[in-house]
């Protein structure tokens, strides 16, 4: 889980039923993020009160700050408990991205290591 948690708001009263909400939501995210990178995770969660004229009243900005990585996203829309989970699915797909590159890096290492030790066992 993303321990470090941070919940604020902004023209908007955040009660102990929307931190739950949100905590278990955004806290639940970790599985996205590679194995070393768990460990420094952290969420900042911002939920403002906005007025639009095309009726979107509420906007929740999720920041999750991994190791070389700061993935942010943002929505808005009438309720605020649905613009976190319109946020978690933005978040998990770039955090899939994140994984799948830093996987990737870490597998071309480890090739490259392999073919130089058989370089050297030839020689």
């Amino acid at each position: 889980m993303i321990d470090l948690v941070t919940i604020s708001g902004v023209k908007y009263d955040v009660d102990e039923m929307t931190k739950r909400y949100v905590v278990r939501k955004i806290s639940r995210l970790d599985k996205y993020a590679p194995r070393q990178a768990r460990k420094g995770a952290s969420a900042e969660i911002v939920l403002k009160e906005v007025n639009r004229a095309h009726g979107n009243k509420y906007e929740a900005e999720v920041t999750i700050k991994l190791p070389g990585k700061t993935i942010t996203a943002k929505d808005s829309t009438v309720n605020a408990l649905a613009a976190i989970d319109i946020v978690e699915t933005k978040l998990i797909a770039q955090m899939t991205q994140y994984k799948a590159a830093v996987k990737r890096r870490s597998r071309k290492g480890r090739i490259l290591s392999r073919l130089t030790k058989v370089k050297k066992i030839k020689s």
